[in-house]
C-alpha cells in the first residue's frame, strides 16, 4: 500500500506541474497546429501543378540564361569592336534571357509559397541544419582514446527535444478541478475559461493570442489571469469586452471587469457571480456603523466625520437612502450639528427634527450667508500653530448637506426682479452660489464641512456640479450613472483606464468611493436607510448663528406654537422692529443697520406689517405702531 500510495502522490504532483506549464506552452503548439493546417490546406493539387510548370519554365529559363552568357563571352572573345552586330546581338539576346530567368525565378517562388512544404519537414530541416554539424563537431573535438565530446551534439539534441515538449504540452488537456462550492452557473464559466477551451474558439470571436488561467473562485467571484500576446494590451483586450462576453457565454447583466496584470502583457478578468457582502445586514444604522462593505474583500467601509465629499446617482440608484446613515452620524454627537439645502424640500422634511432646513431660495440664501460669517468668525479663532477650530458644543463641526446641486445652481441663477418704490424687490440669488463655493474653498479649517449631492454629474450648464466646488472635494463616491463621461466627471479623467465604472454598477445601493491616489474600484453594498428610519431618530439641536435652536419633538404630529425666546437673544425680527424704532425707513436703511440680506429682511418686513407692528406711510416708507 505505501508504494502505491507514493506513486499516487507522485502522479498528482506531477500532473499539478504539468497542469500549470500547460498554458505557457498552449500559444506556441496554437500556433504551430495553425502553420501546420495553413500549409496542408494550400497544398492541392492545382498548387502542385503550377509549381511544377514553374519548375519546368524556371530550368528552361535558366538554362537558356547559361546559353545566352556564353553566347555574348563568345562574341566578346570574336571582336574587340563593342558597337560590332554580333556583339550588340549577343548583348541584347543576354539581356532578354536574364529578364526571363529572373520573371521565372518569381513566378517560382511565388508557386512554392502556395504549394509549401510541411511544417514537420521544415522542421526536420531545421533541426539537421544544427544535429548534423552538432554530431561532426563531436565527432572532431573527441581524442583518440577518450569518450566522445557530447555537449554538441546534446545542444542540438536538447533542442529537438524541446520542440517536442512544447507541442505535447501545448496540446495537452489540463485536468481542470472545479470547487465544489461553485454554482452551476460559475461551473460553466469555469470550463469556458479553461485554456484548451479559450484557445480552440479564440480565434472566432478575435481574440487569438490570448490565454487565460484556470479560473479561481474568490468571495467576490471567478477570477482569470490572461497572458497576452505582443499584438495585445491590457488596454485593447479591455476594448474586447463584449467579444470576451459572447466567448464566456455570460449573461448580459453579470458584472465583468478587465483590468491590467500583473506585469505588462497581463491581463484579469473578474466576473462577479458572487459578492464577499452576502448575508450582512445593512439595514438601518447605528452610531459608529460602517457606511457599507467591499462585496470583494468583505471588509467595512468607513466615512470619516469632517470630510467634504461628493455624492452621485442617477434617478433609482438609492442615492437618498444610502446618503442618509452619513447625515445621521453628522449630526448624532453633541458637538456635530447637521444643516440640510433640499429645494425639491422631501429630504428636508425627514430632517426637521434633527437639522436645520433650507427649501426656498430665501431661506437657502439666508443660511448660506450666515454659513459664510460663521467660517470667518471662526476663522479668526484659530491660535497660531492649529490647521483647525476645535470643535465644541458651543461651536460644533457644522455639516452642510446640498441634495441635488443641479436645484441649487439652477435657484442662484434665478432671474433677479428689481425693487419699485413699495416693493424691496429679490435679493441678489448668484451670492448663494459664491457663498457655497466660499465653503467648499476656505471653510474646512473651520469646520464647515459641505457634502454636495446630485442626481446631475455634469459641469455643463444644465450639470448638477459647480467646477469650484468640485476641485476641493476629497471624498468622491458615485452609486450608479448613467454614461462613462458622468464617471470621469465624479471620479477624475483616469476614471475608465483605473477601472471607476460607475456607469456599471447595478441598482439600486452599490456605490463606489474614492478617497484618495490608493483607492481601489471596489463595489460597496452601502447601509440602507429608509426615510421612517429617519423620522425615527431622537431629535438633536439644530444650528442658527447667534442663537440656541431646540429641535421639535418628532412625536408630535401638529406644529406646536413657538417657544418664547430667552431672554438676551435677539431674533432678526427683533432687529428689523429695533431699526424702525431707530430711525429707519426704508429696506436698504435696515439692510445697512442691521447686517441682514435684504431676503430676510423683505420677509420680517412682511411678517411685521401682516401683524401690525409695522405699517407704510403714504410716501411708501415704513413706521412702527407705538401701540403695538
Amino acid at each position: 500500500m505505501d508504494w502505491k500510495q507514493a506513486w499516487s502522490t507522485t502522479a498528482t504532483t506531477t500532473n499539478t506541474a504539468l497542469d500549470a506549464l500547460a498554458p505557457t506552452c498552449v500559444p506556441f503548439a496554437a500556433r504551430w497546429d495553425r502553420e501546420a493546417e495553413r500549409r496542408t490546406q494550400l497544398r492541392t493539387p492545382e498548387n502542385l501543378k503550377a509549381l511544377m510548370a514553374a519548375q519546368r519554365e524556371h530550368n528552361s529559363a535558366r538554362s537558356t540564361a547559361a546559353m545566352a552568357r556564353n553566347q555574348r563571352s563568345a562574341a566578346r572573345k570574336a571582336s574587340n569592336n563593342p558597337l560590332s552586330a554580333t556583339r550588340r546581338a549577343a548583348r541584347t539576346a543576354d539581356k532578354a534571357a536574364r529578364q526571363h530567368h529572373s520573371q521565372a525565378r518569381s513566378v517560382l517562388k511565388a508557386a512554392r509559397k502556395n504549394y509549401p512544404a510541411t511544417l514537420a519537414a521544415r522542421a526536420v530541416h531545421a533541426h539537421a541544419a544544427h544535429m548534423v554539424p552538432g554530431a561532426l563537431a563531436s565527432w572532431l573535438m573527441s581524442e583518440a582514446g577518450h569518450a566522445l565530446t557530447l555537449w554538441p551534439a546534446s545542444v542540438s539534441a536538447g533542442l529537438i527535444g524541446l520542440n517536442v515538449a512544447g507541442l505535447w504540452l501545448g496540446r495537452r488537456q489540463p485536468s481542470v478541478r472545479l470547487d465544489d462550492g461553485m454554482s452551476a452557473e460559475e461551473r460553466r464559466l469555469a470550463s469556458r475559461l479553461d485554456p484548451s477551451f479559450w484557445v480552440q474558439n479564440a480565434d472566432a470571436r478575435g481574440l487569438s493570442g490570448t490565454v487565460p488561467t484556470p479560473a479561481k473562485l474568490t468571495p467576490a467571484g471567478l477570477v482569470s489571469h490572461v497572458r497576452l500576446d505582443g499584438r495585445w494590451t491590457p488596454k485593447t483586450f479591455r476594448a474586447k469586452a463584449d467579444e470576451i462576453r459572447a466567448l464566456l457565454g455570460a449573461r448580459t447583466d453579470l458584472r465583468m471587469e478587465i483590468t491590467s496584470g500583473s506585469h505588462g502583457d497581463r491581463a484579469t478578468i473578474t466576473l462577479r457571480t458572487r459578492s464577499a457582502a452576502d448575508g450582512i445586514d445593512l439595514n438601518g444604522w447605528t452610531p459608529g456603523a460602517p457606511w457599507g462593505i467591499d462585496t470583494i474583500t468583505g471588509e467595512p467601509v468607513m466615512v470619516p466625520l469632517g470630510r467634504r465629499m461628493l455624492i452621485a446617482g442617477t434617478s433609482g440608484s438609492g442615492k437618498s437612502w444610502s446618503t442618509r446613515a452619513l447625515l445621521a452620524e453628522g449630526s448624532e454627537p453633541v458637538d456635530h450639528r447637521l444643516i440640510v439645502i433640499d429645494p425639491k424640500r422631501v429630504e428636508a422634511l425627514n430632517w426637521e427634527h434633527r437639522a436645520r432646513t433650507a427649501i426656498s431660495p430665501e431661506d437657502v440664501l439666508e443660511v448660506t450667508d450666515e454659513l459664510v460669517a460663521e467660517m470667518h468668525e471662526r476663522l479668526e479663532l484659530i491660535p497660531r500653530g492649529q490647521d483647525v477650530i476645535q470643535i465644541s458644543a458651543e461651536r460644533p463641526r457644522l455639516t452642510v448637506f446640498v441634495d441635488e446641486g443641479a436645484e441649487v445652481i439652477s435657484m442662484a441663477r434665478k432671474t433677479r426682479v428689481k425693487g419699485t418704490k413699495d416693493e424691496p424687490g429679490d435679493p441678489d440669488w448668484s451670492r448663494i452660489m459664491e457663498n457655497l463655493s466660499t465653503l467648499a474653498r476656505m471653510a474646512r479649517a473651520a469646520e464647515i464641512i459641505l457634502i454636495w449631492a446630485t442626481q446631475k454629474p455634469t459641469m455643463d450648464a444644465k450639470g448638477g456640479i459647480d467646477p469650484q466646488i468640485s476641485a476641493q472635494i476629497t471624498y468622491r463616491a458615485a452609486l450608479a450613472l448613467s454614461t462613462s463621461a458622468e464617471s470621469r466627471v465624479v471620479f477624475g479623467e483616469d476614471a475608465t483606464e483605473r477601472g471607476w465604472h460607475a456607469h456599471e454598477l447595478p441598482m439600486p445601493g452599490v456605490a463606489m468611493l474614492r478617497s484618495g491616489p490608493r483607492a481601489k474600484p471596489h463595489p460597496i453594498m452601502t447601509r440602507a436607510f429608509s426615510p421612517a428610519d429617519v423620522i425615527a431618530l431622537p431629535a438633536r439641536p439644530t444650528w442658527q448663528r447667534g442663537t440656541a435652536k431646540p429641535a421639535a419633538s418628532p412625536l408630535h404630529l401638529v406644529k406646536e406654537p413657538a417657544a418664547p425666546v430667552s431672554a438676551g437673544t435677539e431674533t432678526n425680527r427683533d432687529r428689523v422692529l429695533q431699526a424702525v424704532h431707530d430711525g429707519a425707513r426704508t429696506l436698504r436703511d435696515i439692510t445697512d443697520r442691521t447686517g441682514i440680506n435684504k431676503g430676510t429682511v423683505s420677509r420680517e418686513i412682511k411678517a411685521l406689517t401682516s401683524t401690525g407692528a409695522l405699517r407704510k406711510t403714504d410716501d411708501g416708507g415704513l413706521t412702527a405702531d407705538e401701540a403695538a
